[in-house]
């Protein structure tokens, strides 16, 4: 059983869009998990999504997952005829570009749980227009959805087998919950797998993205968590995913050739 080898591209966040796929090429990743607004930023550059297109076809980069949608849960009823046209363009976008997933970000404030899944539910038949599965993510340093119990919850109760999760091992660690979820989850549920480590001498709870640092440099017990996923059944694509502006500092293909070891260490 294997894993496909992925790039979050904010792990360099500082570098220019076609840099960042170019170097995911040449770190030896099979794909790049790319952030929409980068793609607007080079258009609005001057660039085209097609240099982006022909860039991912010359280095021969799979696009796991796209991110993201966001403002879709919490929206007034009057805007939120506005946030779904926006997020068909990035659906849009998103199959352009051959993602199969676009991730759904949770609110950042406390939300009515019931509006988000059915407004999640929403998002779901969107996508089966455009041709791209929305995929709902828990980010534990937010009020509505900071666990994985929680967003394994919402995903049950869109009653849509077409319901998935991104798994985000910091976000599992530093969001708490139940320790026994992960096991409870059917593989075919898990679009991705955002693979990092939480910083040591922060508590789980007080961390936020820039404490994650690089798989085995920190509290996550991550050969437990890549056991338990193989114990269920999972083997897709993982992205290597950090917010460190110490690596943001460094030389990027280090940083990434060094992150690529690191994931096969644990994942291999």
């Amino acid at each position: 059983m294997s894993f496909q080898y992925c790039l979050n591209t904010s792990t360099i966040k500082p570098q220019p869009l076609l840099d960042k796929v170019r170097l995911a090429a040449v770190a030896g990743f099979a794909g790049v998990e790319l952030w929409l607004n980068d793609v607007y930023e080079h258009v609005g550059r001057g660039g085209e999504v097609r240099d982006v297109e022909r860039a991912l076809a010359d280095h021969g980069l799979i696009v796991p997952c796209t991110i993201a949608l966001r403002a879709w849960a919490e929206a007034s009823e009057p805007e939120y005829p506005l946030v779904l046209e926006e997020a068909r363009r990035r659906m849009d976008l998103a199959a352009r570009l051959g993602s199969p997933w676009l991730v759904c970000s949770p609110p950042r404030a406390a939300c009515d749980q019931r509006r988000i899944v059915q407004r999640y539910a929403d998002l779901l038949a969107l996508g089966r227009e455009a041709g791209v599965k929305p995929t709902f993510e828990y980010i534990s340093f937010f009020g509505s959805v900071s666990r994985l119990d929680q967003a394994w919850h919402v995903v049950q109760q869109v009653g849509d087998p077409e319901a998935t999760l991104v798994l985000d091992a910091f976000h599992t660690w530093n969001g708490g919950g139940p320790a026994d979820v992960l096991r409870q989850i059917p593989a075919g549920r898990i679009s991705h797998y955002h693979f990092d480590d939480a910083a040591v001498g922060i508590p789980a709870g007080q961390q936020t993205d820039a404490d994650r640092v690089m798989p085995g440099d920190g509290a996550i017990d991550l050969a437990a968590e890549v056991q338990t996923l193989r114990q269920i059944g999972y083997a897709g694509t993982v992205s290597l995913e950090l917010f460190n502006r110490q690596l943001w500092q460094q030389d990027p293909l280090d940083v990434l050739r060094l992150g690529l070891e690191r994931m096969r260490a644990y994942l291999e």
